[in-house]
């Protein structure tokens, strides 16, 4: 069966620096028509950096829309027609100020594809080396390191909730144990 949903109409209610929000009407598989509100968001990176220590480099940021702080691995957004390896690495230096010798894929996850067009490539590295971060303008954030096992379990309790990091960290214990 053909689960395809046709776009009959779209008609941009808001256009923002990093968002657009679009209201699309759309055919569906059974013939009918129905309405899909869709957030258009630039895809982005993530990376989950290990030291020779096997600790991870962690940012905590105050994100607006949940109201509070969140613990998280170096992510940001992609420039347009960015390679999403040359962003890891950009997003990784600016955010924690480190340079990996090795970048490996984790893979890519659909952020939230109920109503958002978001994707994020997670990437692994290691073999860190020390620099100084430099994030952008209107980014603050505190750096932190963590045991790889002990970031494993707070993701595991439900205490980390982001899903890039979690997604990120349970991708990594998994390719360890080989």
């Amino acid at each position: 069966m053909d689960l395809t949903e046709k776009t009959l109409s779209s008609q941009v209610i808001y256009r923002g620096s990093i968002t657009t929000l679009t209201v699309d009407q759309v055919r569906l598989p059974n013939g009918a028509e129905a309405r899909r509100e869709v957030v258009r968001h630039p895809e982005g990176v993530a990376v989950l950096a290990l030291d020779g220590e096997d600790r991870a480099v962690l940012v905590t940021q105050y994100r607006y829309p949940m109201g509070r702080t969140l613990l998280e691995i170096p992510a940001g957004k992609l420039d347009p027609r960015e390679d999403p390896r040359r962003g890891a690495l950009r997003e990784l230096s600016e955010e924690a100020g480190v340079e990996p010798e090795e970048l490996t894929g984790l893979g890519t996850l659909c952020v939230s594809p109920g109503f958002c067009n978001e994707r994020i490539h997670l990437f692994l590295a290691r073999g860190l080396r020390q620099g100084s971060c430099h994030p952008d303008e209107d980014e603050f954030l505190s750096v932190s390191w963590m045991p790889f096992q002990e970031l494993l379990e707070r993701v595991m309790s439900g205490e980390i909730e982001d899903a890039k990091t979690a997604a990120a960290v349970l991708k990594a214990a998994v390719l360890r144990r080989g």
